[in-house]
């Protein structure tokens, strides 16, 4: 009777085990594929990680004035270059403060460079707050405000990231410069996507001369150097066109850069499908071409379109902090992390104050985590393997 029980246990369990697998089974090859793009994508370690950095930049993107405790406008002439700020928990009396806190700044001369340099003043001490009143601004460009994440008492002053060489917090400027130093690439991708599918989808559906006069406007812009383009259409803004108009300027330089890769992408694409079996059956059906191109031809290959535009938002970062760095993009007082980086340019200001190398590193993590973001769509762009 128990060796009848233990069998029948054994059967019910491998029974149950293999209807979940044959379950898993049928539900991988019903699953639709972007479904098995995004499971794919999951599984990629470094994706995940990317998608979480991305996820936080953006966030302090549309909450960067709130983040941000001061203003693009906030001067401080009395901490001109101050170093970082540093957090404590305990006080000189060695007290421990279950509220971090930083010291009062007094400045004073290096004895062997003269150099002005701040000290702590340690019988000063400012906890650190939240949701704290400052520095009024408007969310989004409508909602006006005036609270921000954190900050401390006046006198005192708390700057995460030190100060430039006129006094303003390097943090508050690194978050407000990511408004447009993160957002150009994603409006300029989308523009230079849609011209090159556009462009390239008529080059590659209609063939002809059409597409040897595309094909050769293609050639002469990609013929321009990068470098000499951007100054020559940077020259062509007015130097004193409002903020808003010079992010709408630059983008659309960024654009008419970027576009024509992604034409060539798409016609070799049309190219290829468009005498398959089911364009062909579509066009005896009398299917116009607008319809055959948009319901027929583009859904064939719009994993591979997502991991292009993925893969080409990292060159429009650089692109734009490029242009502003070298003066031809956005301009002070305006931010961005090109801006932000001007000041990095004499090897001086490096050496006696390298903070002000910080905005290059968030450059840099963001580009690496578009690149390991298209890479894993890349690979979860043909699920199947």
């Amino acid at each position: 009777m128990k060796t009848r029980l233990i069998n029948t246990r054994l059967w019910s369990g491998l029974w149950s085990r293999k209807t979940v697998e044959v379950g898993a089974e049928e539900s991988y090859y019903a699953a639709s594929h972007w479904k098995l793009m995004i499971r794919k994508l999951m599984k990629h370690k470094l994706a995940r990680i990317s998608l979480f950095v991305l996820g936080f930049m953006y966030l302090m993107v549309l909450f960067g004035n709130f983040i941000a405790p001061q203003g693009l406008d906030s001067y401080d002439s009395d901490n001109l270059n101050s170093r970082p700020s540093k957090l404590h928990w305990v006080d000189p009396e060695g007290k421990f403060h279950f509220v971090p806190f930083v010291y009062g700044l007094k400045s004073g001369r290096d004895p062997e460079t003269l150099r002005k340099i701040f000290v702590e003043d340690k019988e000063k001490i400012f906890p650190i707050r939240f949701l704290v009143t400052g520095t009024e601004y408007k969310m989004w460009g409508f909602i006006p405000g005036n609270l921000h994440l954190f900050g401390v008492d006046e006198p005192g002053r708390f700057f995460v990231f030190g100060t430039d060489g006129m006094g303003r917090d390097l943090f508050s400027r690194i978050v407000l410069g990511s408004q447009v130093s993160l957002t150009i690439p994603l409006v300029g991708v989308a523009i230079s996507f849609f011209l090159g599918l556009l462009i390239g989808g008529i080059s590659g559906y209609f063939g002809g001369v059409t597409d040897t006069v595309i094909q050769r406007l293609i050639e002469i812009i990609r013929s321009f150097p990068t470098l000499p383009l951007w100054m020559a259409l940077s020259a062509a803004i007015p130097p004193r066109v409002p903020i808003v108009r010079m992010f709408f300027y630059i983008t659309i330089i960024m654009a008419f850069i970027e576009w024509t890769g992604l034409a060539r992408v798409v016609r070799s694409k049309f190219m290829a499908l468009r005498n398959e079996d089911y364009v062909m059956a579509a066009k005896i059906s009398g299917v116009s071409n607008a319809k055959i191109i948009r319901i027929h031809l583009i859904p064939g290959f719009m994993s591979y379109l997502v991991v292009t535009m993925t893969l080409s938002i990292p060159s429009m970062i650089i692109g734009e902090t490029a242009m502003s760095f070298l003066g031809l993009g956005i301009r002070s007082p305006a931010a961005s992390w090109g801006v932000l980086l001007q000041e990095a340019q004499q090897m001086e200001n490096v050496a006696l104050y390298p903070w002000k190398l910080i905005p290059l590193g968030f450059v840099v993590v963001t580009v690496l985590a578009f690149n390991f973001l298209g890479d894993g769509l890349r690979d979860a762009a043909d699920p199947y393997k």
